[in-house]
């Protein structure tokens, strides 16, 4: 049942359960589509909540309390009624990976190379698990950068793998290149599978198949009980920059079609079962880096350099409509009814009437109204000649230090009870409603 937040107002929340959104874009699907209503004119900020570092990760809603990671190295358990901390669960590492909860535990990833699961109740550790390492994608010139022998790590290369829970199992991917599944309960090695590079992409679950994209361009369909390779998919290389290579993006699976996005500028949509192209939606070079949000034969996602959300055909791949936006997205899209909810790197939160392609309201972090580095222009849209100086490789990770300075919303929005959360590079967790 949605929440009656007339009865939060009287003091009673502890009786409310919210619905549970409790996993990376809402479920194992990954469909990006939710139920539960949102705003559809802006009102403001219901309540914020301050990390001490800039937040990445989405929110997840279990039994009236979000859970969400933050750079500090601390996932956080909110009271999604106030916004005040119930519980932290400090770890050695920034936490860019989105929580999933299932029976009463959380499970999450940190830099510092461990999955953790902890009691949803009170933050206490069950288990931990210990991966080869995380790191960054890697290559030398990469994006043309100099000096080009060097062999550097990608910046762009933003977030981590995000768990899904799915037959009493945690699957996950890594820096080390490995996929994992554990056993839920106790956190024992099920099976784990090598890919060429890193694994940053969250999996997908559906029909007994795992579905996750690895950075060496590959989208990959794995039997969830064994582990066992499916099938692959080989999107696009570029040997030469390694600009257009790599699964950032993570599949939806909707009606025995994976939908996904790639860094070499291409939304695919992949025959569930044989992993057969059954279409591709070109992009002109700029990055899909969004998951796309799937409902009623609409494929919906965000682009990078082009800045478009897009609304394509799920049948055709035929393009619907475009908005633009008006800087980067890498956030993914949520929808609730016609209403998508999409995060931008300019320090803004969208709504977008996907149906007529219209957009609805913008919410804009203090941030990004201060714009303090004059990384935006007074329309919202990047100001490029402030925000990169130079191909030196050490100016591209300041570049996006730059744009981070707005309080950019990399996070997908969790609509829940007519609000909208969120978090922000600004370091801050928001209740919009």
């Amino acid at each position: 049942m949605r929440s009656i937040y007339v009865f939060l107002l009287l003091g009673l929340a502890s009786s409310v359960l919210c619905p549970a959104q409790t996993m990376f874009r809402g479920d194992a699907r990954h469909t990006g589509t939710t139920q539960e209503k949102g705003p559809a004119t802006l009102h403001g900020i219901k309540w914020s909540f301050a990390t001490s570092a800039r937040s990445l990760a989405s929110p997840v809603l279990d039994q009236g309390t979000l859970f969400i990671g933050s750079d500090d190295c601390t996932l956080y358990a909110l009271n999604a009624a106030t916004g005040k901390a119930r519980w932290k669960f400090v770890t050695g590492g920034p936490l860019r990976s989105t929580a999933a909860v299932d029976s009463g535990i959380v499970y999450f990833g940190s830099y510092d190379g461990q999955l953790y699961a902890v009691s949803a109740e009170k933050g206490e550790l069950r288990w931990k698990f210990a991966t080869g390492g995380e790191r960054r994608f890697e290559a030398k010139g990469l994006h043309g950068s100099t000096p080009s022998t060097q062999t550097t790590p990608d910046p762009w290369d933003c977030y981590q793998s995000s768990p899904v829970v799915a037959e009493g199992r945690v699957i996950f991917g890594s820096g080390d290149s490995q996929i994992y599944a554990l056993e839920a309960k106790t956190g024992a090695l099920a099976w784990k599978f090598a890919t060429g590079d890193v694994v940053h992409a969250s999996p997908a679950f559906a029909d007994g198949r795992v579905f996750v994209g690895s950075w060496d361009s590959r989208l990959y369909a794995l039997d969830v009980k064994t582990g066992r390779e499916l099938w692959h998919f080989q999107a696009g290389l570029d040997p030469k920059d390694h600009n257009q290579v790599g699964f950032q993006s993570s599949p939806a699976v909707v009606d025995g079609v994976v939908y996904v996005g790639c860094r070499d500028a291409q939304l695919y949509a992949l025959d569930a079962a044989t992993g057969k192209e059954k279409w591709r939606y070109d992009n002109h070079g700029s990055w899909v880096i969004t998951s796309p949000a799937v409902t009623n034969g609409n494929v919906v996602f965000g682009t990078s350099d082009t800045a478009k959300i897009q609304v394509l055909d799920a049948a055709t791949g035929t393009l619907k409509r475009t908005v633009q936006a008006g800087s980067f997205i890498f956030a993914s899209p949520t929808l609730s009814g016609s209403i998508a909810y999409v995060g931008v790197m300019n320090g803004s939160l969208l709504a977008v009437d996907w149906e007529k392609g219209a957009q609805l309201w913008e919410f804009q972090t203090a941030a990004a109204r201060e714009n303090k580095l004059q990384v935006l222009n007074p329309d919202h849209t990047n100001n490029l000649t402030n925000q990169f100086r130079n191909e030196f490789f050490d100016l591209h990770v300041h570049s996006l230090e730059r744009i981070f300075s707005v309080g950019s919303i990399m996070s997908t929005p969790l609509v829940n009870g007519g609000l909208v959360y969120i978090s922000s590079t600004d370091g801050n967790v928001y209740a919009i409603e």
